[in-house]
């Protein structure tokens, strides 16, 4: 079994979930690849329906599943029922798409090309969905509904270090569609080559960090399976000179740097802020930090829990102690935990002011609680920081004016803008997402994600009519 650790209380084991053997993880692929050809044959729109069914009654067990989420990840009770609820949202946004994934496109004869060609879409087969620790449950509905809508057949992999709430949900949904068509597998990651390498899996999706996307790329390679990554970001928020700083946009600001303990791919990781505006942001920033509750997930009152692992805590708190050793300005604020939650994995949120740009504050993605503030004098060197980067996930401009936004947002290198806001809570889930440079390859939600698990099949007619024409 895979004993699963409270990241709250050391040494708290939460539950237990299987540790599938190799041979196990090739009996799943085999199970997908048999209930393929059926579930390829159906219209997208009869597929659409049985999801629409296996969907239902998702939100009886909500309250239930996010305990369970909080307790293996860290976050805090109402992140945890989010996260199952921008599943189910996810999920009925990729069936509202039904009627347009078998739609095709027709190709009439032109000068030179006396065919008609229908262009169709085809599902490739095998679907391997692998999901991180930090919104399993959200990230999952990012490609799962997509996939099968598309006509493919899934196996799950859930995070080994928290799996328990998302095995729940997979396993409610795979019971009303036909066996084999959704799968879900448990184990440690050394175990589950077969779901990556095995050559009747067709492709992988995968989110993670930027190390776990080379890892995948290299399996895949020797089986030439696809990928779809997504990956992590230094994502970049930009306030110019007019930006409007009350206590709404504050609010997005701190969300977006602070909610999951700042363990979200799209959190900001950056702040640029005009020179004239660095102390009223951070005052803005620290009025907020000031108030928040550092505890136990579960526990009324707390607004912020511990990191997800004793390793990335590790790395938070060296962030922060080089910061403070290099001279920049560290504030830190809230105090941790005692009693039983004295050894967890809890980290006081930080802001760190103009630091030095080669700190690694700046440099790496935190995946933690603090966020360094950074001036600029002039809108060409804000943008130049921002792209200076090796991810190009996120970012956003914060400004009163439309057409700086514009200007400014299409000049970002990476694959989503926010425009006065930044963050997960205000994901149009309806837009394809994803990375550019090493945040990832591919394209999630939306019919670009659902385009992401087909090929295109051309049928190419020869017409007469027009071969009759040319050679006349």
């Amino acid at each position: 079994m895979l004993p699963v650790l409270d990241p709250a209380k050391a040494g708290r084991v939460v539950g237990e979930a299987a540790s599938a053997s190799p041979s196990e993880a090739a009996d799943a692929v085999a199970a997908a690849k048999e209930a393929f050809p059926a579930w390829a044959a159906l219209p997208a729109t009869e597929r659409a329906a049985m999801m629409a069914t296996a969907i239902q009654g998702i939100a009886e067990a909500r309250d239930e599943d996010a305990a369970i989420l909080s307790q293996e990840n860290g976050k805090v009770r109402f992140e945890a029922w989010v996260d199952s609820l921008v599943f189910e949202l996810r999920w009925n946004l990729a069936l509202a798409l039904a009627e347009e994934v078998d739609r095709h496109k027709v190709l009439e004869p032109a000068p030179g090309i006396p065919v008609t060609t229908d262009v169709s879409y085809q599902p490739l087969g095998v679907v391997t969905v692998i999901v991180p620790f930090n919104w399993p449950i959200a990230i999952l509905g990012a490609a799962l509904p997509h996939a099968l809508l598309a006509g493919n057949t899934a196996i799950v992999k859930p995070p080994p270090s928290a799996p328990l709430a998302t095995v729940r949900v997979v396993q409610r949904i795979a019971e009303q569609l036909p066996p084999g068509v959704l799968n879900v597998i448990t184990g440690e990651d050394k175990n589950m080559t077969a779901l990556i390498q095995n050559t009747d899996v067709a492709k992988v999706c995968f989110t993670g960090s930027v190390n776990g996307g080379r890892r995948i790329m290299e399996m895949a390679a020797k089986s030439l399976t696809r990928v779809t990554l997504e990956l992590g970001g230094n994502d970049a928020a930009i306030l110019l000179e007019d930006a409007v700083l009350d206590d709404t946009h504050l609010d997005r600001l701190y969300a977006a740097i602070y909610d999951t303990t700042g363990q979200i791919c799209m959190n900001a990781k950056r702040v640029f802020v005009h020179r004239s505006r660095i102390d009223e942001l951070v005052a803005g920033l620290s009025a907020r930090l000031e108030k928040v509750v550092v505890g136990y997930g579960l526990e009324e009152g707390t607004t912020m829990g511990p990191l997800h692992s004793p390793v990335q805590k590790t790395f938070v708190d060296e962030l922060i102690r080089e910061a403070k050793e290099s001279g920049a300005e560290v504030r830190e604020f809230g105090s941790l935990p005692g009693g039983e939650l004295a050894d967890g994995n809890f980290v006081r949120p930080a802001i760190v002011i103009d630091p030095q740009p080669s700190l690694r504050v700046v440099t790496e993605e935190q995946f933690g609680p603090v966020i360094p503030v950074i001036p600029f004098d002039t809108e060409a060197e804000a943008v130049a920081l921002a792209n200076g980067t090796w991810g190009g996930l996120c970012g956003s401009v914060w400004t009163s004016s439309p057409d700086s936004a514009r200007r400014i947002g299409a000049q970002l290198v990476c694959g989503y803008v926010w425009v006065n806001d930044h963050g997960a809570t205000r994901l149009d889930l309806r837009a394809p997402f994803g990375g550019m440079k090493q945040s990832g390859m591919g394209r999630e939600q939306g019919i670009e994600g659902i385009r992401a698990f087909q090929d295109t099949r051309s049928i190419a007619t020869l017409d007469e009519a027009a071969i009759a024409s040319a050679s006349q």
